[in-house]
């Protein structure tokens, strides 16, 4: 039989066995431990590094990008600018090309006014000479007649003065009229007295309407003598 003293010594190698398996055990962990631990370090800084690059890359394509589109639009607004500055341009142009015409336009109307007025007053002249002319030929006309008729109207008031009386009531009773013609052969009535002065120029038209309009005593009574003849 084994002794107590044996057994004990068996058993406390035993515990010391076990103890320093659980040491190799437990420094085995810590080492797996601060291996795992060190590797998750390295993936957070690396995913920490690749994050920020891709940021940094972001904010430099954004500042790329913005910068493009600043230029873009500096460049659009520079062409608009200039296209605004060329209208105006064109604009002020046109605008002193239609004042020129315009100018152009009224000075030939104003000359063209002036011509008709000049014209108008030249006509209006040549009619009036021309009315003037006619006035003097009828007047010479006259004048031509009076002197003609002047032996006739001596004749004449010698045998008035001759009959006496009653030839004088005669003669009071119907004006003469001379037939005359203008300087444009338009036929007139020279109008005489019963003395045989002349006292009225009229034209035979007119003349003639009016003897149209008159009736004489006999026509009223051949009238009357009718209507009373249809009673």
């Amino acid at each position: 039989m084994q002794s107590v003293e044996s057994i004990g010594e068996a058993a406390s190698n035993a515990v010391e066995a076990v103890v320093e398996k659980a040491q190799e055990v437990g420094q085995a962990a810590v080492e797996r431990t601060n291996a795992v631990v060190a590797e998750v370090k390295t993936a957070v800084a690396n995913t920490a590094t690749a994050a920020g690059n891709t940021a940094a890359a972001a904010k430099a394509a954004v500042v790329k990008k913005a910068a493009a589109v600043k230029k873009a639009v500096a460049k659009k607004a520079a062409a608009v600018k200039k296209a605004v500055k060329a209208a105006t341009k064109k604009a002020a142009a046109d605008r002193a090309k239609a004042k020129k015409a315009v100018r152009k336009v009224e000075r030939k109307v104003a000359k063209k006014v002036a011509a008709d007025k000049a014209k108008a007053k030249k006509a209006v002249r040549k009619v009036a000479s021309k009315l003037a002319a006619d006035r003097a030929a009828a007047k010479k006309a006259i004048a031509r007649v009076v002197k003609k008729a002047a032996p006739k109207k001596a004749a004449k008031k010698a045998a008035k003065k001759v009959a006496g009386k009653p030839a004088k009531k005669a003669a009071k009773k119907k004006a003469r009229r001379t037939v005359l013609y203008s300087s444009k052969g338009k036929k007139l009535y020279a109008v005489r007295d019963a003395k045989g002065h002349f006292k009225d120029i009229q034209s035979y038209k007119r003349a003639h309407n009016m003897d149209m309009k008159r009736k004489s005593k006999a026509e009223v009574a051949a009238k009357a003598k009718k209507a009373a003849k249809k009673k």
